[in-house]
């Protein structure tokens, strides 16, 4: 099986390295370090803008370029959180608790240096993890019925739902949401219009680039559209010299690094938890095995090497359960198995058998994404440090004038332009009563695919839903969906004791790009 997945990755350096593939693997990884810079932008808004533009093209250099995104923008999100101490992108936030007193001390190159470090091992890590893994998984997931994947499915939307931030139970309101939206338009089996209400534009069903661009393009400016903050550059001056660690920094960065890779991977197997997650469970469980805990806050930089670390260990890990079976372990994700599905591929246990060129194509620009975004990121500092000083007022028209070209563009149809404005207004208003709309992209996603199996499902069974329980995989899998549930009902039940320290989320500065581009 090694021999077996070695041959096929050696293929797909022939995939990645073709000189187009190259090129737009290269372009998505340095559009996602400039948005990780940018206060304001992130990889959903981007790639969603990035969406219809992809339409055209082969979707072997649309899902790299696409893919470089995402990882790359994890790469320049750090450098906001340890030089200004603006957390500017969730998965970085607990990065700030010890990175900018470091920049403070005269340690802000550093901590920089030590973050291309960890998130180099901890990426590739996570790249080994899905070259091994995800066959496996595929080989298991085979045995498969409708009711198993119908369970599977569940997972994902509870795990989704239930672990995103906020109130659980708002999250699964917006994850019930989101099935409602992918409903709508004519039905697979009977071909009747669904929730269309007589709108001929809606038999096709809502767009999910209208969707993606609404939520996280509109709304999310629009909460944000007051913000006015100056950024103070006061300790922003590091240069190429200033990144290398001392002997002794290595040292003590090593360990937190292998323990916070681990952990980020376990997490990126779980549907729904995501980098942010991973960063936090990380330095949480750096800082209670430390002996010296008390130096955590005040420039640690095991605080600093662990949840970044974590973070890219989880991001490359987020791919395993999406591209294997079809899950997707967050909002991104699900961005890009909805870009995957509008080029007429199906992500499940068929893909790397049928579309192996994407599979492994993909995993092989992994490696190249992640060394380019190491040779990027250490001599371009500069440049990325000075991006940090553009006002946030500026990015407001150039953002906005990419989601009106991006949305016409998917379909020359004004109607689609109309479609995007009304999803941007509710989800603006989403946001404003503290409902994080990211479930709402998960649900609508899976949830065409989670009605056909359960349907399928009955249909076999002639109606009896105690197949989902009689069948061993689906009845362990409902067993997980009971235990998710259990687990939230007692968090929240639970007397909450006094705590002699503030929680991790308490210490991290509020600012108001904390909450964007998740």
């Amino acid at each position: 099986m090694i021999s077996t997945a070695l041959t096929d990755l050696w293929s797909g350096f022939g995939v990645a390295l073709e000189p187009h593939n190259l090129m737009y693997c290269f372009l998505g990884v340095l559009v996602g370090n400039l948005v990780g810079v940018l206060p304001g932008m992130g990889p959903v808004a981007t790639i969603s803008i990035l969406l219809p533009l992809t339409f055209g093209m082969h979707p072997v250099p649309a899902i790299l370029m696409l893919s470089g995104v995402y990882y790359g923008s994890q790469y320049g999100g750090a450098i906001c959180s340890i030089l200004l101490n603006l957390p500017c992108h969730p998965p970085h936030a607990v990065t700030c608790l010890d990175g900018f007193p470091l920049t403070k001390q005269g340690k802000g190159g550093t901590a920089l240096g030590i973050t291309v470090i960890a998130a180099f091992v901890g990426a590739s890590w996570g790249i080994t993890e899905m070259i091994f893994l995800a066959p496996f998984l595929v080989k298991m997931a085979l045995e498969f019925g409708p009711t198993e994947v119908c369970s599977l499915m569940l997972v994902g939307l509870i795990a989704g739902s239930t672990l995103a931030k906020g109130s659980p139970l708002k999250g699964i309101a917006m994850t019930v949401f989101g099935l409602l939206l992918g409903i709508v338009g004519s039905d697979i089996e009977t071909g009747q219009p669904r929730f269309t209400f007589g709108i001929t534009e809606l038999f096709d069903g809502i767009e999910i680039v209208a969707l993606a661009l609404g939520m996280f393009g509109i709304a999310e400016f629009m909460n944000s559209i007051n913000n006015t903050e100056a950024v103070d550059m006061k300790y922003a001056n590091v240069g190429i010299s200033d990144m290398f660690p001392s002997a002794a920094d290595l040292k003590k960065s090593f360990p937190p690094m292998i323990r916070g890779t681990i952990l980020g991977s376990l997490c990126a197997l779980i549907p729904g938890t995501g980098p942010t997650i991973a960063s936090f469970v990380s330095y949480a469980t750096e800082k209670k095995i430390s002996k010296t805990p008390e130096r955590f806050g005040h420039g640690a930089i095991e605080g600093v090497a662990c949840p970044e670390a974590s973070t890219h260990s989880s991001v490359q890990g987020d791919f395993i359960p999406t591209m294997s079976l079809g899950i997707p372990g967050d909002t991104v994700m699900a961005l890009l198995l909805g870009a995957l599905i509008i080029h007429g591929i199906v992500p499940g246990p068929q893909l790397i058998s049928q579309h192996a060129d994407i599979f492994w194509g993909l995993i092989a620009s992994f490696w190249i994404g992640n060394i380019l975004l190491v040779i990027l990121n250490v001599p371009m500092i500069g440049l990325w440090v000075k991006l940090l000083s553009i006002p946030y007022r500026y990015l407001y028209p150039s953002a906005m004038f990419f989601v009106c070209i991006g949305v016409y563009a998917a379909g020359n149809d004004m109607f689609q332009v109309g479609e995007t404005l009304v999803i941007g207004v509710v989800g603006y208003i989403l946001l404003r009563l503290d409902f994080h709309p990211a479930p709402i992209l998960l649900g609508f996603v899976l949830g065409p695919r989670f009605e056909e199996n359960f349907r399928r499902s009955l249909l076999i069974s002639r109606g009896d839903l105690m197949t989902f329980i009689e069948r061993p995989i689906s009845a362990f899998f409902l067993f997980i969906c009971v235990v998710l549930i259990g687990a939230q009902i007692y968090v929240w039940l639970r007397p909450k004791a006094a705590k002699d320290e503030k929680p991790i989320e308490a210490q991290i500065p509020a600012t108001s790009y904390s909450g964007l581009a998740e």
